[in-house]
């Protein structure tokens, strides 16, 4: 893997906004959480005003081979067609993109079929994972590589020019990699952790919480090592978001994390290297029941909570503008010096 290197937050700098911020032509601590995330922006940063547009969308798709296990709502082919709609501008992520001005990248980094599109970047480190209920479901050399490209491609987007990085992903039967990832990172039962995923009934959840324990019990993934969770029961794409947080850490771009898969994907990071949570918000609270877990262990409060569950990085696209506020407060509000305002 390439050799990362996250710099420390700049708490310096954090002070010197704060104090900018109680200057401005409001009561302090008026604005809320508004006031804390451009503070937090400028110690990522390490800049008084902090800049999170242009924003960047970079998309992992891939397939898992667990879905043979009966564990999703859709079968595995919809992974290849919402890659060919991504690139046709037919998803919430492409509608949501547009809206914040986002550059939007689609990485295949594992899909199970070729797809041919000139604006798709075709990075494929194997044909699906294996499924891991009946095997590891990639080679330790192949989940380095996954990392190593998600790094690549992160660090393409920023040398590009965006100031903010939102991750996506699509993959049917992520759901069942990444809470067979959080089982073993956090410790927590199978059964607190599975929810509906793309949306499979009440009844095959049991059967969906049974393949998981099944297979952690097999694979035995190591719980200090998260290249070998990821090479037993993880995803490419997974794997691809972890590197790109990564990259986007390295580089003091903030991270905007989107819902359960995007937070596993960031926990596996963190495990990483563990500065790269500084750089994370979180965009909002899926309905997964993981999901909350994952939060707790990354330290995090999420900006909205609007029931989501659909994944791409929509939810994130959706909680950029208030990222974006936050800047342009600092920005053009008026001090009461400058307003000639009583303080």
């Amino acid at each position: 893997m390439p050799t990362i290197s996250i710099p420390m937050l700049n708490d310096e700098m954090g002070a010197i906004v704060k104090n900018y911020v109680d200057s401005l032509t409001k009561p302090p601590g008026s604005l809320g959480r508004l006031e804390e995330l451009v503070i937090e922006l400028a110690k990522m940063t390490s800049d008084p005003f902090p800049q999170v547009t242009r924003p960047g969308v970079l998309v992992f798709a891939a397939d898992h081979g667990v879905t043979a296990e009966g564990i999703s709502a859709f079968p595995q082919e919809v992974t290849k067609q919402m890659v060919e709609n991504f690139l046709n501008e037919g998803a919430a992520i492409n509608v949501f993109s547009k809206y914040i001005g986002a550059s939007l990248k689609v990485v295949d980094i594992g899909v199970s079929a070729d797809i041919e599109h000139e604006q798709l970047i075709c990075k494929k480190v194997r044909y699906g994972t294996a499924n891991f209920y009946k095997e590891n479901a990639m080679s330790i050399d192949e989940a380095i590589k996954a990392i190593e490209i998600g790094y690549e491609q992160g660090q393409k987007m920023i040398n590009d020019g965006i100031n903010c990085l939102i991750l996506g992903e699509m993959g049917i039967g992520n759901t069942t990699a990444s809470s067979a990832i959080l089982a073993v990172i956090s410790g927590k039962s199978v059964e607190k952790l599975v929810g509906r995923g793309t949306g499979i009934k009440s009844k095959n959840i049991i059967h969906k919480q049974q393949i998981i324990k099944k297979a952690i019990h097999e694979r035995k993934p190591n719980v200090d090592d998260p290249v070998d969770i990821l090479s037993k029961v993880g995803g490419l794409e997974i794997a691809g978001m972890a590197g790109a947080m990564l990259a986007a850490a390295s580089n003091r771009t903030p991270i905007l994390v989107d819902g359960f898969i995007s937070t596993t994907a960031a926990l596996v990071a963190k495990m990483i290297s563990s500065q790269v949570a500084d750089y994370m918000f979180i965009g909002h609270r899926s309905v997964e029941p993981g999901h909350h877990i994952a939060i707790e262990l990354l330290g995090k409060n999420p900006l909205l909570d609007l029931g989501m569950r659909l994944g791409e990085g929509s939810g994130a696209a959706v909680a950029f503008p208030i990222l974006q506020s936050a800047t342009l407060m600092l920005k053009e509000m008026a001090t009461f010096t400058s307003a000639g305002i009583s303080n």
